[in-house]
């Protein structure tokens, strides 16, 4: 089943993790994806592997948090695919650290990237998709942004953001026939939890109630419904794909 077909879509932080999986998953069911990552190496690997399979894949190195950079590459993304449908706004980064100890450094880099970067790849293609009359703009929030975590001031503060984002977006968005939703996980199996101690992840998963972690799969099967046409009346939710944690 091709619930995808004919669309194209932005795929930001798509070169590892979540957003990798996700680009993987939107191919196979038909979109053409345009994979956005400052991992020239990693995303160009994710192109390749996936025009091999028969899929229609393109890369673009897009650092999110500088708008010019973003609006170039939209345009080259309309140019290169035919026009856009879908942007998942993924990319996101971790600087953790308690408050007291937590620099200013550290604050800005994560509201750089993980809140202005989607402020900036939704600029860039907002005009065209409200041109269209049609689009579906998927944000990554997180469980955190709905209640908090130890040493993650400036992460909570991001996905939280994302949430009064896409909320208001869905308001101001609707009439243009653009749904905007987010998605919250919880403890994902990824690059950045495997290397935690063991300790840790047995934590995590005695704290869910499904008692595991969650996939990468888990996430990108949640942008995939969203993204389709079965959720077309879903506009300003988030979707927590937690294995119960928030319960």
């Amino acid at each position: 089943m091709h619930r995808l077909k004919n669309r194209i879509a932005i795929i930001t932080g798509a070169a590892r993790g979540i957003g990798r999986v996700t680009a993987r998953r939107f191919a196979e069911e038909g979109a053409a994806v345009a994979l956005w990552d400052i991992d020239e190496p990693a995303g160009r690997a994710l192109a390749e592997e996936l025009v091999q399979a028969g899929h229609q894949a393109e890369f673009y190195r897009v650092d999110t948090t500088d708008l010019d950079a973003c609006e170039g590459a939209a345009r080259r993304v309309i140019n290169d695919l035919g026009g856009l449908h879908i942007l998942v706004n993924n990319a996101g980064i971790t600087r953790d650290s308690s408050f007291k100890k937590m620099s200013a450094e550290q604050w800005q880099q994560v509201i750089d990237v993980n809140l202005t970067g989607v402020f900036n790849s939704t600029k860039a293609v907002f005009l065209h998709l409200s041109e269209a009359g049609y689009g579906r703009i998927l944000n990554a929030s997180s469980v955190v942004g709905l209640y908090g975590n130890f040493g993650q001031t400036n992460y909570a503060a991001t996905k939280a953001g994302l949430i009064g984002m896409t909320k208001t977006w869905a308001r101001e968005f609707g009439r243009r026939g653009i749904t905007v939703n987010a998605v919250a996980p919880g403890f994902i199996a990824t690059e950045m939890t495997e290397a935690m101690p063991e300790g840790v992840l047995k934590s995590m998963r005695e704290r869910t109630p499904l008692q595991r972690l969650g996939q990468p799969e888990d996430i990108a099967n949640a942008y995939l419904f969203l993204a389709s046409e079965e959720a077309g009346f879903i506009t300003g939710a988030c979707l927590s794909v937690d294995g119960g944690l928030v319960l």
